[in-house]
């Protein structure tokens, strides 16, 4: 009897041998794979870093956007896209890290600072965003380009200029020209913003608008947050302030807009796996929760703020690098047209909102 207990002691202890046995195996050979993957990523993560690195020195030296020179940058390193070592990072920096600095872009945002604009701002700027994402795809198939494109370029006028751009684009189906189409948007964007910035407050002078109705205008119509705060505190603090709320809350539109375009392309594709929802946007919407519902440290805040801002330069600064100057110059006038005519759009439908709303 002994024995036989001794016999099925030692059969247990073998037993649990071999299954630790097969747990380290396992957790080598997957701690390895995850190593060599770090690996195969870390040179075209350095590329784009060093690429976003560049363009924030030139950004504080020239003051001009960082996103616009990050892209004109990547563009003149086109070769490492195409093969060798670098080709694994960047593609992880134009995808991973773009949706994780979307997602992050939610720690800006709280409820107060939405529930705080009035109800007619807040359907006058959502009606805004509805309307030029509308207008863009009719005035794409009015100009020969594609609905797609027309809702790349409208979704990044209405919304949140380079950012939405990127967003829009990372959930709309594949094709040969998604890439060149977004560099494009982004560039085209990103310049309009600027002019707007210096353009914007000077009609706000000479039609002689209160603060309200100019912090309305400029937050409701320039494409990027950096510019809506630029043109807002150039005028005065409480433009300045008020703008920049109201260019959040059209932020907080990416939301929506992303989620019934992901829910529609998932539906035309019919591919029922996967989440019904980009992780990014739950990202987005879980930082706002957070960040209406607990006090977070302004350190810890302006830090995550910052991990976005360099997330996005360096996913941008990857798009560039994909993208071929040549392929660039096929794409004709009709592109610059459009987004001059969303940004036009868009200005008139503030501007005439803001005037029927002013007492």
């Amino acid at each position: 009897m002994k024995a036989r207990n001794g016999y099925e002691d030692v059969m247990t202890d073998t037993t649990r041998f071999r299954a630790v046995t097969r747990l380290k195996t396992r957790l080598v050979s997957r701690f390895s794979s995850r190593l060599s993957s770090g690996r195969a990523l870390g040179p075209g993560i350095l590329v784009c870093l060093t690429v976003a690195a560049a363009a924030q020195m030139l950004s504080d030296h020239y003051h001009a956007p960082q996103m616009l020179f990050a892209l004109l940058l990547g563009v003149g390193f086109h070769f490492l896209a195409e093969e060798g070592p670098c080709v694994p990072g960047i593609q992880f920096c134009s995808t991973w890290l773009l949706r994780t600095g979307v997602a992050l872009l939610g720690i800006r945002l709280t409820f107060e600072d939405l529930t705080g604009l009035g109800l007619e701002n807040v359907l006058l700027v959502m009606a805004g965003v509805g309307l030029t994402i509308i207008f863009g795809l009719g005035a794409s198939r009015v100009l020969g380009q594609r609905l797609q494109f027309g809702l790349l370029t409208g979704g990044a006028v209405a919304i949140c200029g380079a950012s939405a751009a990127l967003a829009i684009s990372s959930i709309l189906p594949k094709s040969g020209t998604r890439e060149r189409d977004t560099i494009f948007t982004v560039i085209a964007v990103t310049t309009f913003s600027t002019i707007a910035m210096i353009i914007y407050p000077i009609i706000v002078t000479y039609l002689g608008m209160d603060d309200r109705a100019a912090g309305v205008f400029l937050g409701g119509t320039i494409h990027d947050v950096a510019q809506v705060v630029g043109a807002g505190y150039s005028i005065s603090d409480e433009v300045g302030e008020l703008a920049t709320i109201i260019k959040l809350f059209r932020v907080s539109m990416l939301v929506p807009v992303v989620l019934l375009l992901t829910l529609f392309f998932r539906a035309r594709s019919r591919k029922a796996s996967g989440l019904p929802v980009p992780v990014f946007v739950i990202g987005f919407c879980l930082l706002v929760v957070l960040n209406s519902g607990v006090t977070i440290p302004e350190t810890l805040h302006s830090g995550v703020v910052d991990v976005s801002r360099w997330c996005l330069v360096t996913a941008i600064a990857a798009l560039g690098v994909k993208t071929s100057f040549k392929a660039m110059f096929t794409i004709g006038y009709q592109p610059v047209v459009l987004i001059l005519a969303e940004t036009v759009f868009i200005a008139g439908w503030v501007l005439a909102g803001t005037w029927w709303l002013t007492p």
